[in-house]
């Protein structure tokens, strides 16, 4: 699952009645990452709903389903094809509401390798609705499938939060069916111009189409206070408890989150968020011992289940510098949380450090990138550690009206000290073509 989980995320609105639009104002104090927002100074009061549609020649390295091969390695293969995407981005307001979406599909058919064609589809859809002066609901959506975890997530900037901050699955080892949603839903009451305080919950889930990995079932509850210190301070406190229990076995663990947070809006364009604290994960699951042959002889008894229960005290913390310009942003994140592991490894101790830039200019190019580490240690059914470390750029540009030309390449780097099979390294190479209505390139984040 997602190596940078932000277990006290919470509402999308910002923290003074004033600035009620969710995207942000020049007046707006900074952002919360404590509420999983992105950048205040991305803001933008409208992007219209914007369509898109491109067709690609692909080339994937590394495609591995959960099967050996003859020599008890990992069986691995290369193909290239053909890829269509199509999609929908933009946000929209009313009076009283706004809608920020940002979907995209895709259809893969490759030469050979056909085991691996298939669908991937991924959707970000945050809704804010203001109830009353001191009142405001907000809903966040995050849900997908895919066979190949080679997308990062970034900061699209049609929708008002920080992806990373949502359940989103980001370091599954094998390119096998996995499907996720969650849903985000937080209630902000504003105290005074200074004080606010959030209450929400979360349901999220994960399953996954072999029988030999596992599927995640979870939800959270938790609420914060914030208290706008200065016009670019903004001091608060938050507390979750979040429970996930797993599908293929007899395993859950509940996690305790408690943190103290700060943001700082140093100039218009630049902002650093931050929270620290600490989490107390409790974790059982069952476990096959295996019983002395002289005994089971002796007694006729063979391997036992025994519950394993665990108790792990972890510092937690996760902080983001964002530089908004013109046409893009800069950011730079990290953090170390608990999660429930990438359906291989179940419950984790995660820390992660990401770096991106996008940008969309106002003639011809359009450009993403991004680079991710996740250094995972299991602490459920199999006690080891695991990393992945990904990186990714797109680049865009114009050729003539609606018409864009579109090359994309990642690579993706799995590694483990405790497990050898685990070492691997994938490439997926993209070019094509593609079209999109407006006055500015195709975006590609």
């Amino acid at each position: 699952m997602n190596l940078r989980y932000a277990f006290v995320t919470c509402a999308l609105v910002l923290p003074v009645y004033a600035q009620i639009d969710p995207f942000g104002s020049s007046d707006a104090g900074p952002a919360l990452l404590t509420r999983g927002q992105a950048p205040a100074a991305m803001a933008t009061p409208q992007i219209d709903l914007r369509p898109f549609v491109e067709v690609d020649g692909i080339y994937d390295t590394g495609l591995a389903g959960v099967i050996l091969n003859n020599q008890g390695q990992l069986a691995e293969a290369a193909a290239g094809g053909v890829e269509i995407a199509g999609g929908i981005s933009g946000v929209h307001s009313w009076k009283h509401s706004t809608i920020g979406l940002d979907y995209r599909g895709t259809f893969r058919d490759y030469t050979q390798q056909t085991y691996y064609d298939g669908t991937d589809q991924s959707l970000l859809l945050g809704i804010t609705h203001q109830i009353s002066k001191h009142v405001s609901l907000a809903l966040r959506e995050s849900a997908g499938m895919f066979s190949r975890d080679a997308n990062l997530l970034g900061l699209p900037q049609t929708v008002p939060f920080d992806p990373s901050s949502s359940y989103i699955p980001t370091t599954d080892f094998f390119d096998n069916r996995t499907i996720y949603g969650s849903t985000q839903a937080d209630l902000t009451i504003q105290k005074s111009t200074r004080l606010s305080f959030n209450f929400g919950g979360d349901g999220f889930l994960a399953r996954r189409r072999s029988t030999a990995l596992y599927g995640t079932t979870g939800g959270a509850a938790r609420g914060d206070l914030q208290y706008r210190a200065t016009r670019r301070i903004t001091l608060g406190a938050g507390y979750t408890y979040t429970h996930f229990d797993f599908t293929g076995v007899f395993s859950g663990t509940d996690v305790h989150t408690a943190v103290g947070s700060y943001a700082v809006r140093i100039t218009e364009q630049t902002e650093f968020t931050a929270y620290a604290g600490a989490q107390r994960a409790e974790t059982k699951f069952v476990q096959t011992v295996p019983v002395d042959p002289v005994v089971a002889a002796l007694i006729g008894a063979g391997p036992e289940n025994v519950v394993i229960h665990g108790i792990d005290w972890s510092p937690t913390a996760n902080a983001r510098l964002s530089r908004t310009v013109q046409n893009g942003v800069f950011y730079v994140a990290g953090g170390r949380t608990v999660t429930p592991g990438n359906g291989l490894f179940l419950t984790s101790k995660m820390t992660s450090v990401m770096a991106g830039y996008a940008y969309t200019g106002l003639r011809r190019w359009s450009f993403n990138s991004e680079v991710t580490a996740g250094l995972g240690k299991s602490i459920g059914n199999v006690i080891g550690d695991y990393n992945t470390y990904a990186g990714t750029i797109t680049v865009s540009r114009r050729i003539g009206g609606a018409w864009s030309t579109i090359t994309s390449f990642s690579a993706r780097y799995y590694n483990s000290s405790d497990f050898t099979n685990y070492n691997r390294t994938i490439y997926t190479a993209r070019v094509g073509i593609g079209f999109s209505p407006g006055d500015v390139p195709l975006r590609v984040w």
